[in-house]
């Protein structure tokens, strides 16, 4: 059944909780398959490792802070 995977950045355990049961409760409603057929895969990346623009995300945090 349905899949769905998503990359981000490391999130706490209670945000990726909210995660799946939000986005299981949005797939079934759009989709009509039940719930408990749904897998939703979280791949965290390091904050180094994504890309936005021509900055890191570090990069763009560390000066976001700085403001």
């Amino acid at each position: 059944m349905p899949v769905i995977k998503i990359d981000l950045p490391k999130i706490s355990k209670e945000q990726k909780k909210e995660i799946i049961k939000t986005i299981s409760k949005a797939i079934s409603e759009i989709t009509g398959i039940p719930e408990q057929f749904n897998t939703v895969i979280i791949s965290e990346n390091l904050d180094e490792n994504i890309g936005i623009g021509s900055k890191t995300l570090e990069e763009v945090k560390e000066s976001l802070n700085k403001k």
